[in-house]
């Protein structure tokens, strides 16, 4: 029976290298799939991992009716088995109903990879409309830490080394190491992101920083 399952973690715990897995091991198996993907920080329309893997994707824009879009492909003649949504947490909540209608009407599997909250520990649209209507949510199992070494939970996002918790939503990480006011993220657990302490203000040495992403 199709489902719809979101697979989710924090930054840097292998979102979008576990979304073009789903898509190798189902293609492998004969099924044949769509990819979708939302601002990821390889560029427009490609799932990315930071491990070096890439696919080429549909872009998610605010204005794409999904059902359409799978309505017309089935409708040519197409075959769908499934679909792999990279950055879901970016997709509106109507993309996400149109989601689980293509689960329930055409009996197509959707796996869902994205990050759960914001840099504000505020959810996103999409993934509070997935946690609301998946049939099954999966926490990676590779979790990554904080420079501290606890388990890292929690986004945060830095403008030239100092956290901030103002600003818009959705703003991709600039990996440019000298350009001012560049926008980077790390990922911290809830004590340091609660006292807004990154790496850059605990006197460890800082690794290179992360672009925002959900895999």
């Amino acid at each position: 029976m199709a489902a719809l399952i979101y697979f989710t973690g924090p930054m840097n715990c292998g979102k979008s290298t576990l979304a073009l897995q789903v898509d190798d091991t189902e293609r492998s198996a004969g099924r044949r799939g769509l990819l979708f993907t939302c601002c990821d920080r390889g560029g427009e329309a490609v799932i990315s991992s930071r491990i070096g893997l890439a696919a080429p994707a549909v872009e998610v824009t605010p204005g794409l009716d999904l059902w359409a879009h799978v309505a017309a492909e089935l409708t040519a003649g197409r075959r769908i088995d499934y679909l792999v949504c990279d950055e879901a947490q970016f997709y509106t909540a109507a993309q996400v109903d149109d989601l689980a209608r293509i689960v329930d009407e055409f009996g197509i599997d959707v796996s869902c990879f994205g990050i759960l909250a914001d840099f504000r520990t505020c959810l996103f649209p999409g993934s509070a409309r997935l946690v609301e209507l998946a049939d099954r949510i999966e926490m990676l199992p590779a979790r990554p830490r904080c420079w501290c070494g606890a388990v890292a939970t929690h986004n945060a996002r830095l403008v030239d080394g100092a956290m901030v918790t103002e600003g818009a939503q959705i703003a991709v990480g600039d990996t440019d190491t000298v350009a001012p006011g560049r926008v980077t993220y790390e990922v911290l657990c809830r004590r340091h992101h609660r006292l807004r302490l990154p790496r850059a203000r605990s006197g460890v040495a800082q690794p290179e920083p992360l672009p925002f992403e959900g895999g």
